[in-house]
């Protein structure tokens, strides 16, 4: 990691919902500022271990952070439609391209940090680590982006679709979101090939 400019954390939210997108985020430090960020988000980890209230306050502080100039971060949402159409896996790997695309840095110079079962690109200089959500701050820092902007999106879409109550399970394949599909049928945004 000598050459490295920049340390890149990359996780997913929404792999196994039965509806809405997965989203990608690529969280980006510059290796100068790392320490200040790294107080600045003191305890952020694993967004499924923080409560929505925690998450969000860390969303504001990278938000700040990246007014800043100290952090950067790009977000790729890949639809149920296309889910359905090429399967999760190509979808993951197409928002993880995507993502890092438009972060838009220069390859020899980063270093990326993937959660477990997450691969980049062979071109760019890597490591996958098992429950890295919980063990490296800066993919913690991307499952929290991801988890926040997600679901806002499926908030919008209860919105839309109250009768769902995407707001309170996200898109996930609990008792009241399987009532539902019984009662009121299959949207465009449900991975139909996911429900039986």
């Amino acid at each position: 990691m000598n050459d490295t400019n920049y340390i890149i954390g990359i996780d997913e939210v929404g792999r196994g919902p039965l509806a809405g997108p997965v989203t990608v985020c690529a969280f980006c430090i510059s290796c100068e500022y790392e320490e200040e960020v790294f107080k600045a988000l003191g305890g952020i980890t694993d967004s499924k271990k923080l409560s929505s209230q925690r998450r969000e306050k860390y969303y504001e502080k990278i938000t700040i952070l990246e007014k800043q100039k100290y952090v950067q971060y790009a977000i790729s949402h890949i639809s149920a439609q296309v889910i359905d159409m090429k399967g999760i896996t190509w979808s993951l790997e197409t928002a993880i391209k995507r993502s890092l695309k438009k972060l838009n840095l220069p390859l020899k110079k980063c270093f990326i940090f993937l959660d477990g079962g997450l691969a980049a690109p062979d071109i760019y200089v890597q490591e996958t680590v098992i429950k890295g959500d919980q063990k490296i701050w800066h993919i913690g820092a991307a499952s929290v982006v991801a988890k926040v902007l997600r679901d806002r999106k499926m908030v919008k879409y209860s919105q839309k679709f109250p009768e769902y109550g995407f707001d309170k399970h996200k898109g996930y394949g609990t008792a009241l979101h399987k009532e539902a599909i019984k009662k009121y049928g299959v949207l465009p945004i449900h991975r139909s090939t996911w429900i039986q």
